[in-house]
């Protein structure tokens, strides 16, 4: 006898140090998570190219304009833009102490560039406005206000409500601590040569405008999601309208079926003893009648009461088989159809769902054949095949002359045959053959035996 021995390593103890502790507390956590937004928002990608978008014009307002005043109110946020950047080209000439000549042009430049490219690149516009300050600044000369020209303070005012309208409120408020910074820096660094500073009329304007575009954000989000909600209401709404307009066809159904068939049961039982010494074959086809009504009633109470109420319990008969199409052909012989059953391969056992799905497939077409080609003969075939079953439910054409007359359908067997097959993946065809009757064939996959519950109560539902 042999002993192994196992060793298992030990991990090494953590560091006693509180670096680990710093990097796994939530303020660390806080500041990353703040450092990874403001990275994000501002430096990544910062000069992308993102146009603005024309206006909607199925707003309530718009869309009650004229054509040509509805057309052109597309570009309306465009042309807002566009004349923020003529005031800010005004107040950066004129409103500089260099009044006239190319200094003052350059200021009015420099001030309305960054508002113009607001237009089509947001983030970058704020970096251009923030620079854009100090060399308006320098180009004005005056010595009077700091560190917000008049033209840089009316273009960074508008490059930050522009872009916050553009972005979400998140950037907002890193453009807003951004522009406090600079202007900390600013008076802190070059402010002394300067008799007034504006950074506090900035910081309190810039806040009062980029909160009423954090409370526009929010509305409009809220509205956004008021209409998903409401969508998605009226589509609930829609579907359990037909639902319940559903329900009340098959509780119908089930009413006036159920009662036609119970009178239908109840005749072919009298109907013997109607008639003096009946003979032995008319005997037995009213008790062939009334055994189908009676099985049919059975069976449309149990797929239909499910909906009779909300009480309703299913009852515990189990679901038909391939094990029970025997006693289904000795059925349909006794209604006059000569049917032949031929079985090939290994017989094994099958989920319940392809079990019951085969069974109802053989049920229909036979159902068929006796309705279309009454008089006719069928054939049923199974084969049991390497991954599924095969199925080909075949009948010749119906005597000439016949004493019964075909009864026309709703059309709805062959449906519901191919909505049993598509729901297992399976494979089928349908179509006259050349001899005039009818033929179905039919392939269900089976991966495995153990694949039990193939839905048997949704099958049961689409018969």
């Amino acid at each position: 006898m042999s002993v192994t021995e196992t060793t298992h390593p030990q991990s090494p103890p953590p560091p006693s140090g509180g670096g680990a502790r710093t990097s796994r507390s939530p303020e660390y956590r806080l500041a990353q998570n703040a450092l990874r937004g403001l990275r994000q928002d501002l430096f990544h990608d910062a000069f992308a190219y993102r146009p603005l978008p024309r206006r909607r014009t199925d707003g309530p307002f718009v869309r009650r304009l004229p054509g040509r005043l509805r057309s052109s109110a597309e570009h309306l946020p465009h042309a807002v833009v566009g004349l923020a950047a003529l005031l800010a080209l005004w107040a950066g000439s004129v409103g500089s102490g260099a009044s006239d000549g190319l200094p003052a042009l350059l200021a009015g430049l420099v001030c309305a560039v960054p508002v113009l490219a607001t237009l089509v690149r947001p983030v970058g516009a704020f970096w251009l406005s923030v620079a854009a300050a100090p060399v308006a600044a320098v180009l004005d000369g005056s010595w009077g206000e700091w560190p917000w020209m008049p033209g840089a303070f009316l273009c960074h005012l508008t490059v930050l409500v522009v872009v916050a309208a553009r972005t979400r409120p998140r950037t907002a408020a890193w453009m807003w601590v951004l522009t406090a910074l600079y202007g900390f820096l600013a008076d802190i660094l070059f402010g002394g040569s300067y008799y007034y500073t504006n950074s506090a009329p900035m910081m309190v304007t810039s806040a009062l405008a980029l909160l009423v575009v954090a409370v526009w954000h929010i509305r409009r989000t809220a509205e956004q999601e008021v209409t998903a909600q409401q969508t998605v209401t009226a589509h609930e709404r829609s579907r359990r309208t037909l639902l319940e307009e559903r329900t009340t066809i098959a509780r119908e159904l089930h009413d006036v079926v159920a009662h036609h068939m119970s009178v239908v049961a109840i005749q072919a039982e009298a109907a013997p003893y109607r008639v003096e010494n009946p003979p032995p074959e008319l005997e037995r086809a009213f008790a062939t009648i009334r055994e189908n009504a009676v099985a049919a009633l059975t069976e449309l109470r149990r797929i239909l009461g499910v909906v009779r109420a909300e009480d309703y319990e299913a009852p515990d008969a189990p679901q038909p088989t391939l094990a029970d199409l025997d006693a289904l052909l000795v059925n349909v012989r006794g209604t006059g159809l000569e049917v032949e059953k031929v079985t090939t391969g290994a017989v094994r056992e099958l989920p319940p769902g392809v079990e019951l799905s085969a069974y109802r497939i053989v049920q229909e077409a036979l159902s068929n054949s006796l309705r279309h080609a009454p008089g006719a003969t069928a054939r049923v075939e199974v084969s049991y095949v390497l991954g599924g079953l095969g199925l080909r439910i075949v009948n010749g054409p119906p005597p000439q002359p016949s004493l019964v007359k075909p009864s026309p359908g709703a059309g709805h067997g062959i449906t519901g045959m191919r909505e049993r097959v598509t729901m297992l993946d399976g494979e089928m065809t349908a179509g006259p053959t050349d001899d005039g009757g009818y033929e179905v064939a039919v392939f269900l996959p089976v991966t495995a035996v153990g694949d039990a519950n193939e839905g048997t109560e949704g099958n049961e539902a689409g018969a």
